[in-house]
């Protein structure tokens, strides 16, 4: 078999069996194919694509890459949660609680920020003590002690994802709807669990730009899932506009906590009772109407909150930032940023919200780069807000006061304002599942 073959036929529409993909796959990760020639076959999948058996194979053969992890030794169903990364997306923080505190285990592994995207595993390191790094079996105990444990991925996981993603970076292939499943769901495979919720974002601060570019992704990696026996269902979830009011690490906790309290933003909460839901639902807690109420009363009776603690004390952490977070690393200075004209807010460009909290100090500009856990934006308006000239459209935290102006100017940019009220945008566009596709999906039983 020739690599040389296997680009050719995928350059010319063609597609790829077991086999050859195994070929592919394997040959690569062992170094015997180079890159100039996976860097042409990733183009060819740019614009060719690839078959629902093909993007298996390949996520299949990804995911076996490495290591596989073997959850048995967690007693109960296992269900994981996985989104495709936005701004103020502290969801995890919050949707696992409440899954864990309604009898569902949650074992999982989170990544790091980069670029205008937090990371939920530098959320958690805000928390001082709060170990990401457990040995395998250190954290089956916590799951199985506390229903849930976050760490960070370690070990040897989807190497073959790694040297891929590297690759597409550079070549301008990142933005293939099959090869970002591939990548996605590889991950999802090998960390183990039973069941997959995917939290797929879409909007100006998404990694998908256009809700019908998020519901193919949607799709592709729903039918991976359940292709490869994994029970999976994917929300279109709105991401043109911050989640919730905070956007940083130490103050994403703390909007997790006071959500987990009741006393959350309605757009944050809503979004994250209905992952859990589903969480509940992919778990076999009964239908979801009856999941979702479950989800609601452990929110209610501090339950959730109880769980995240438990779950922070079982890791190192010092869980009194939990039941006490005003105790959390606050940053030295704060700058309002205020309205330049009088208006309705019509649209926040989020992926320049994210850069802004990151200029801050709150991101990372390289995978290398320190970051300042206090740092970031707590927003005080959001779309469809009016606004007077003068008025603070959100707080600047930070420790470098000459932080401020660059991060200024890059959030004003972001901020439209202009005379008409725009029309409100629903916060979850569709459900998928494997027997198709709900749209105009409602939150909590609301309108």
């Amino acid at each position: 078999m020739r690599m040389y073959d296997l680009i050719m036929k995928k350059r010319n529409g063609g597609a790829l069996n077991e086999e050859e993909i195994h070929f592919l796959i394997q040959e690569y990760v062992d170094g015997n194919i180079p890159d100039y020639q996976m860097s042409a076959f990733l183009m060819a999948v740019y614009f060719q694509g690839m078959t629902e058996e093909e993007t298996l194979a390949m996520t299949l053969e990804v995911a076996h890459s490495g290591d596989m992890v073997d959850l048995s030794a967690i007693k109960g169903v296992k269900v994981d949660k996985h989104s495709t990364g936005g701004v103020g997306d502290k969801t995890t923080l919050i949707v696992g609680p409440m899954a864990a505190a309604c009898g569902v285990k949650v074992a999982k592994m989170s990544g790091r920020g980069l670029g205008h995207t937090g990371g939920t595993v530098d959320k958690l390191e805000a928390i001082p003590g709060y170990r990401t790094t457990l040995s395998r079996e250190e954290f089956f105990q916590v799951v199985n002690q506390t229903g849930i444990s976050v760490i960070g991925q370690s070990g040897n996981l989807t190497p073959a994802d790694k040297k891929l993603y590297a690759l597409r970076d550079v070549t301008a292939t990142v933005d293939s709807i099959p090869l970002i499943a591939v990548s996605i769901m590889g991950k999802k495979l090998a960390a183990g669990s039973d069941c997959i919720v995917l939290d797929v974002k879409t909007g100006s601060g998404a990694f998908m730009k256009t809700a019908e570019d998020s519901l193919a992704l949607a799709r592709e990696m729903v039918a991976i899932g359940e292709n490869a026996g994994k029970r999976t269902v994917a929300l279109i979830t709105n991401m043109d506009i911050p989640l919730g009011n905070c956007i940083g690490n130490s103050l994403e906790v703390l909007e997790a906590v006071e959500t987990l309290r009741g006393n959350g933003p309605e757009d944050l909460t809503d979004v994250c009772v209905e992952l859990a839901a589903n969480m509940l639902y992919l778990a076999g807690k009964g239908e979801m109407e009856i999941c979702r109420q479950m989800v609601l009363r452990v929110l209610g009776n501090g339950q959730a909150l109880e769980r995240l603690a438990v779950m922070v004390e079982a890791q190192g952490g010092d869980s009194r930032m939990i039941r006490n977070p005003q105790l959390l690393e606050k940053a030295p200075l704060i700058y309002p940023v205020r309205a330049p004209r009088s208006g309705y807010i019509t649209h926040m460009d989020t992926e320049n919200c994210g850069i802004a909290s990151a200029m801050l100090g709150a991101g990372r500009e390289t995978k290398d780069s320190r970051i300042d856990y206090s740092a970031g934006i707590v927003l005080e308006r959001k779309t469809g807000d009016f606004v007077e000239k003068g008025q603070v459209l959100a707080q600047f935290y930070a420790s470098d006061e000459k932080l401020f102006a660059a991060a200024e100017e890059r959030f004003l940019h972001a901020v439209v304002i202009g005379n008409e009220k725009p029309e409100r945008q629903p916060l979850i566009y569709a459900r998928v599942t494997r027997d198709g596709v709900v749209n105009g999906y409602k939150t909590a039983g609301k309108e």
